[in-house]
């Protein structure tokens, strides 16, 4: 994450010691912080390992496996809703502070329960620290980082998601032998407790301090992260925006009735369903049972799913180096496009006779998928949530819409044990496909492009984009 060179002055070594400085803050930033990314990947993709063994355990038939693994998704639908709001009033530090004690509760009382009961009430709790951070994390990497810098620092946000799936995915597999399912559950305290205490080492963002009348605060942050010549005409900045949105001030909730802000954050929630609706999240909570019902064993779904999360890291990590460069809307187009062929294929696959060759070649498809999902359409959505709304409702608007990406996915969740009983793998994967071509459609239809641009430049610039397309 190199300065450029027209960020910071070349002469002398105190520049070159603020760049370094700099870039050691802001890698130091990204990495406490998304260690709630990281959460959210290891809380959401350890279920699919742990579900074989809770349905031997428990007697779950498929609604029962809907609903334990939906439990924390309607959770975090709420925590979205939580997190939005506690994040205006206590900061972005301070709620992702409060995420990390109740991933830490979440996790030892999930993985300590002893009924369905229990355990769905469980995961529930936890699903409030997942959709906690969901919303703050991106948010406080949004608000913290330079604009030349920001996309990276967001999409390690996605990295972060995707690695703590990974993470999931290999510890399932080890713990498998020994139908350990309560400690995959119960060893997301460790991560809890690492986000917890990194966070009492963290400040919060410029935009909040200014929010809340703290300039000198605002200024030593920025002061960590721009040239100190560029410290004034950002707090000019960001005072600016604030000058504009005290004058028209009339609460977030009324603020939201204005008719671009309202076309806005309908877009906002439309990309948020965007993300879920395209079948991402049956894959990683289910891929086992995919793959076993193509004829694998257990054991070996399990350990096959480590390609699944393999590949989730290796391609959100390739988008990151992209979405600066190629922007954030060809990477919504190319990878819905690409998702469309991959499930269409991955739905004829499921009408092929049972062998180990088929089983190969579904999870090469569900990899192929994978690729094109992490690689463009999360890491790209889950920026422009973080960045397209303006400061006076980010949060709300934010947490609005990740309120509804949850509801979605809890939807998705909770259907998708039952429509592979009722249809088959095969229908249920063209019905994914069909609706990344409705998502194709929206996106070339409304998805803004914020490349580039600072905060406090983007609500210009999406005024203008937003009111044409109402026209």
């Amino acid at each position: 994450m190199a300065v450029p060179t027209g960020q910071v002055a070349p002469a002398g070594p105190s520049a070159a010691a603020r760049a370094r400085s700099a870039r050691r803050f802001l890698v130091g930033i990204a990495a406490v912080a998304a260690l709630g990314g990281a959460l959210f990947g290891y809380d959401t993709g350890v279920i699919s390992g742990a579900l074989p063994f809770m349905e031997a355990h428990f007697g779950l038939t498929s609604l029962g496996e809907g609903v334990i693994t939906s439990a924390l998704l309607i959770g975090a639908a709420f925590g979205s809703l939580i997190g939005g709001r506690m994040s205006d009033a206590l900061g972005r530090r301070n709620s992702l502070l409060w995420a990390g004690a109740v991933f830490l509760g979440g996790a030892l009382a999930v993985a300590l329960s002893p009924s369905v009961a229990a355990m769905t009430v469980a995961r529930f709790v936890l699903g409030l620290a997942v959709g906690s951070a969901s919303v703050i994390t991106p948010l406080y990497l949004s608000e913290i980082a330079p604009a030349h810098l920001r996309g990276r620092l967001v999409s390690f946000n996605s990295l972060m998601i995707v690695s703590g799936q990974l993470l999931a995915y290999l510890l399932n597999a080890v713990l498998a032998h020994w139908a350990a399912w309560r400690w995959m559950l119960g060893l997301a305290a460790l991560p809890a407790v690492a986000l917890s205490a990194g966070l009492l080492f963290l400040p919060d963002t410029p935009r909040w301090y200014i929010s809340k009348g703290r300039r000198d605060e605002a200024a030593r942050v920025l002061g960590r992260t721009l040239p100190a010549d560029a410290v004034p005409a950002e707090l000019a900045r960001i005072d600016h925006a604030r000058a504009l949105e005290d004058d028209a001030r009339r609460g977030a909730w009324r603020q939201l009735r204005t008719p671009w802000l309202r076309r806005l954050l309908l877009i906002g929630i439309g990309l948020a369903a965007v993300q879920q609706i395209t079948g991402v999240n049956a894959v990683v909570y289910f891929a086992p049972k995919i793959l076993a019902s193509t004829g694998l064993g257990t054991g070996a779904s399990i350990t096959a799913t480590i390609a699944v999360g393999v590949i989730s890291v290796v391609a959100t990590a390739v988008g990151m180096s992209l979405i600066d460069r190629v922007g954030r809307r060809p990477m919504l187009l190319t990878g819905l496009a690409g998702m469309t062929v991959s499930l269409a294929l991955l739905g004829a696959s499921f009408r092929l006779p049972h062998s180990p060759a088929v089983s190969a070649l579904v999870l090469a498809l569900m990899v192929l998928y994978m690729a094109f999902m992490q690689g463009t359409l999360n890491t790209g959505v889950w920026l422009l949530l973080a960045e397209m709304f303006p400061l006076q409702v980010r949060g709300l608007a934010m947490g609005a819409a990740v309120f509804v990406m949850w509801l979605v996915n809890f939807g998705v969740a909770l259907a998708f044990p039952l429509l592979l009983d009722a249809v088959g793998a095969g229908t249920t994967f063209w019905f994914f496909g069909a609706m990344c071509v409705l998502s194709l459609v929206f996106c070339r239809r409304y998805a803004p492009e914020t490349k580039g641009l600072a905060l406090e430049d983007l609500e210009h610039v999406l005024r203008k984009t937003v009111t044409v397309q109402g026209n």
